[in-house]
């Protein structure tokens, strides 16, 4: 038996605050240590361990690699949200647990163990409830904001962002901040570290995602990572689980 990891997309209709689902499953009898990588994303997880009631927990951006371990007999679920999720359907900064966790109500997801069967289920159940939370609104420069900047897997400057939305530079950090706990720069920064997992995990060594030169590639993938792009590429052990989760996710 050996560590189990699931993923699918988003339905159209919720991909604008959803990047993906997951399932995680541990049953090779024994702890797995990992290492889980900076992303981007905000990350609301179900958690059951050794068949114990299930806890729900939001962990906020993560700005550095963090050392976990997957118990023995474990079950996750896990929505990645994008940012704009923050605002439009949680309601509440996040800023509070940048680098963290913290332990929030089932009250109104009311996740039941039908729902935990499965992948589908869960995905089922958490898509119907994003579709209720939806606004009809959403800000149009936000909306646009983020589009950009995940469809640039986070390699536009701040001044073209903010010259494409027309929305100050200032404002935009002021609502990164206030809403995520950092600015704009250092979280598209994060997302194009993100985004090169899947060329790492290739054996692509060399920048693509608009870094200076490989200099400074090298420099960011050790400042995210805590190792350079060739020990992250060999992922000894399966330590780091984005590389492996990257794999899993449909193309």
């Amino acid at each position: 038996m050996e560590l189990t990891i699931q993923s699918a997309l988003p339905d159209p209709s919720i991909s604008q605050f959803v990047h993906s689902f997951w399932m995680v499953e541990n049953k090779t009898g024994k702890d797995i240590s990992s290492t889980v990588l900076p992303n981007g994303m905000m990350d609301m997880m179900l958690v059951n361990v050794n068949s114990k009631d299930w806890e729900m927990v939001v962990r906020g951006i993560d700005t550095m690699p963090s050392q976990v371990t997957i118990p023995a007999d474990a079950q996750l679920f896990s929505i990645g949200f994008k940012l704009l999720a923050v605002e439009y359907l949680l309601g509440n900064s996040i800023k509070g647990v940048l680098n963290g966790a913290q332990p929030v109500s089932d009250e109104f997801w009311q996740f039941e163990t039908v729902d935990l069967n499965s992948l589908e289920s869960f995905c089922n159940k958490a898509t119907q409830k994003i579709k209720i939370l939806s606004p009809e609104n959403v800000d149009s420069r936000k909306k646009k904001l983020f589009a950009l900047i995940y469809s640039s897997q986070g390699s536009m400057t701040v001044k073209e962002l903010s010259d494409n939305v027309y929305w100050s530079s200032r404002q935009i950090n002021r609502y990164f901040n206030q809403q995520f706990g950092m600015s704009l720069k250092a979280y598209c920064n994060i997302l194009r570290f993100g985004a090169s997992f899947k060329n790492i995990s290739e054996g692509n060594l060399f920048p693509e995602q608009n870094f200076t030169d490989q200099t400074h590639f090298i420099k960011e993938i050790k400042k995210y990572a805590g190792v350079t792009p060739k020990v992250l590429s060999k992922n000894q052990d399966e330590r780091f689980i984005d590389l492996v989760s990257i794999k899993k996710l449909p193309s």
